[in-house]
């Protein structure tokens, strides 16, 4: 099994980031819907329709969001936290994803970027 850590500089608040993190209509928005999330610690989440799905593990508004996630591919969950600060006008983000497939390690690690964290700046960094 495999890790993944990424980082990115937001130029947006961290409030306005952790929305696109929690909020389903917003995940709609960049692209991960249709999605079911509330930001409650043992909520059943889905994720592009229910190709990713999971728990949430922790939750602490606009700091940290940690999951279980899971696709049909996987016998046990990958452990997904994301991490928020905000310092000098700005979002800073630290991915770290544990338990990923080896196999699947760089599909995964580009998919952060394109799929997700890719699309999710955009949004809220021209809004």
């Amino acid at each position: 099994m495999m890790v993944i850590r990424q980082s990115y500089v937001i130029h947006a608040p961290v409030g306005k980031v952790w929305q696109a993190l929690i909020d389903p209509k917003v995940i709609a928005a960049w692209g991960a819907g249709p999605a079911n999330m509330r930001p409650t610690v043992g909520y059943k989440f889905k994720l592009w329709g229910g190709d990713i799905w999971g728990k949430n593990t922790e939750i602490k508004k606009n700091k940290r969001l940690a999951q279980e996630w899971y696709t049909d591919k996987w016998k046990r969950p990958s452990l997904v936290t994301i991490t928020l600060n905000w310092e000098n006008g700005r979002t800073y983000v630290d991915l770290l994803q544990e338990e990923v497939p080896d196999e699947e390690r760089d599909k995964i690690n580009k998919g952060w970027k394109e799929f997700y964290f890719g699309p999710l700046i955009r949004l809220v960094e021209s809004a």
